[in-house]
């Protein structure tokens, strides 16, 4: 019966005609003759082996992805992918080409809801808390950010270093840009008439006096230079084209000389002056520096490459009207702080600045509140921020219709998006709801510091930048400021 039973066995490790082969648990070839037993080893040889090669194979696909993992990895900490490995600017090792776009995402505070209160440690043995102000702008406050110590010495080391007009009386330079531009009368009128109606409103040639020359008129001053150039035939306060031909930049510009510009006609009237923050200067602002990167939760070398600590000095009576901080991107623009990056050429450039951290340095007796004209509106729409001559923007005269004034406090600090998240962890749209002014200051005198950071929505200009920055030698001030020309506003005076 054994036997009977072992030679099924036997004859089941013979090779099927599929070519597999079948082995029992455990095979007795010493039991079968001599041919037999050569077919079974060499059966038993071919399977081992077999698997020994898918081993190998497994063992070193392994070993190429742990390098491949690796490689990766140490590329997205070189210098040209922002993140919080960076290695320092002035380090001779060369950085990696930024060749595509890999997997970096800026860390972005969540605000919850209005009111919601968050706990921060920002400095050691303390706790700090950070109440959401607005969702639109994604809007912070943190009382008691700086000591009353920390904010005497910023005021000091500005005043020691001097501060400079924010603003001259009238910019020059828009007569070159208009000539470049080889705009015509027609072409400017159309991107004056922004619901396109073939007539240019009040505003819609206040918002376009504003930003090219610094000087904030109201509709009443508007209607004088009507008059003055007899621009407006009819006097319906309405431009047509033939009457737009009528108010040149020439006259426009020789009629404000004319009349005289007052200070407080300005967009801005306050002084200022910038403080260096890296290797060498005083221990405050380096500390400030630091804690504004563990506030924001930002990759150290996206601070460290921003602007200097810029410091504002209002006297009774200034004031800064509604405004954004940084502008929109287009594909015609570059940042100003990537510009040399970007090898592009353009006339037109805007400050990038991410997030703006502002902090009061002085409580304030009267006025000097910062306002959101529009936080939490529902819809943001340009031409309804003047409407029957009350002007949103009016920081002199309507800053008690804001929808959200921030009181100066001494040592708090206020923060906010000035861009909204592209959804993939970068950089995305300008955030309008953004715009925010300095009240005038009614009473007393205020101080207060801007820290922003600048970041381009376009990551590869961001990366070449960074790129560019890191092979400057640190010692040598010159080629660092022409890679940067936000840095290079700071050196005017001596560094501190």
């Amino acid at each position: 019966m054994t036997d009977n039973q072992e030679t099924p066995d036997a004859e089941d490790t013979a090779p099927s005609p599929s070519g597999s082969t079948t082995l029992p648990l455990r095979p007795q070839c010493e039991r079968l003759s001599s041919n037999k037993s050569s077919v079974c080893s060499r059966s038993y040889f071919v399977v081992v082996m077999v698997f020994f090669h898918v081993y190998i194979i497994n063992v070193i696909a392994l070993l190429f992805y742990v390098h491949y993992s690796s490689g990766q990895d140490d590329a997205t900490r070189s210098h040209d992918a922002p993140s919080s490995n960076h290695q320092s600017p002035g380090s001779g090792r060369p950085p990696s080409k930024p060749e595509s776009l890999r997997d970096v995402s800026l860390t972005r505070i969540e605000g919850i809801r209005v009111g919601h209160v968050q706990k921060v440690s920002l400095v050691p043995g303390k706790v700090h808390e950070m109440r959401t102000l607005s969702l639109k702008p994604l809007l912070f406050e943190i009382p008691e950010f700086l000591s009353d110590d920390e904010c005497r010495v910023v005021m000091q080391l500005a005043q020691l270093k001097g501060l400079m007009e924010s603003q001259l009386m009238v910019q020059e330079g828009q007569e070159e840009l208009a000539k470049e531009l080889n705009l015509s009368p027609e072409e400017i009128f159309n991107l004056l008439d922004i619901n396109q109606d073939g007539q240019l409103q009040l505003h819609e040639i206040l918002t376009h006096s504003r930003v090219r020359d610094g000087i904030w008129l109201t509709p009443e001053n508007l209607r004088e230079i009507y008059t003055g150039l007899k621009a407006d035939k009819d006097g319906n306060g309405l431009l047509s084209l033939e009457e737009f031909r009528r108010l040149s930049n020439d006259a426009f510009q020789r009629f404000l000389m004319q009349q005289g510009v007052k200070r407080s006609q300005l967009v801005r009237n306050s002084r200022h002056t910038w403080l260096y923050q890296g290797k060498g200067a005083h221990q405050v602002l380096q500390d400030v520096k630091a804690r504004v990167t563990r506030l924001t939760r930002l990759p150290p070398t996206l601070v460290d490459l921003s602007e200097p600590l810029q410091v504002v000095r209002y006297e009774e009576g200034g004031h800064y009207h509604a405004h954004h901080d940084s502008g929109p991107v287009y594909p015609e623009t570059a940042c100003t702080h990537t510009r040399l990056a970007s090898n592009t050429s353009t006339p037109f450039e805007t400050s990038c600045r991410y997030i703006t951290v502002l902090f009061y340095l002085n409580s304030v007796e009267g006025g000097g509140e910062t306002a959101f004209p529009v936080a939490d509106n529902r819809t943001y729409d340009e031409v309804s921020l003047i409407q029957n001559d009350v002007d949103l923007m009016d920081t002199r005269r309507n800053c008690d219709k804001s929808n959200l004034r921030v009181k100066p406090t001494k040592g708090t600090a206020v923060f906010w998006y000035n861009y909204l998240s592209d959804g993939r962890g970068w950089v995305g749209e300008q955030d309008e709801y953004a715009l925010h002014g300095g009240c005038v200051v009614t009473h007393g005198t205020k101080w207060v510091a801007n820290k922003w950071i600048n970041i381009d929505p376009d990551y590869q200009r961001q990366a070449r930048y960074q790129q560019l920055v890191s092979q400057q030698p640190e010692d040598e001030d010159d080629e660092d400021q022409s890679v940067n020309p936000e840095i290079q506003s700071s050196d005017i005076h001596q560094d501190l």
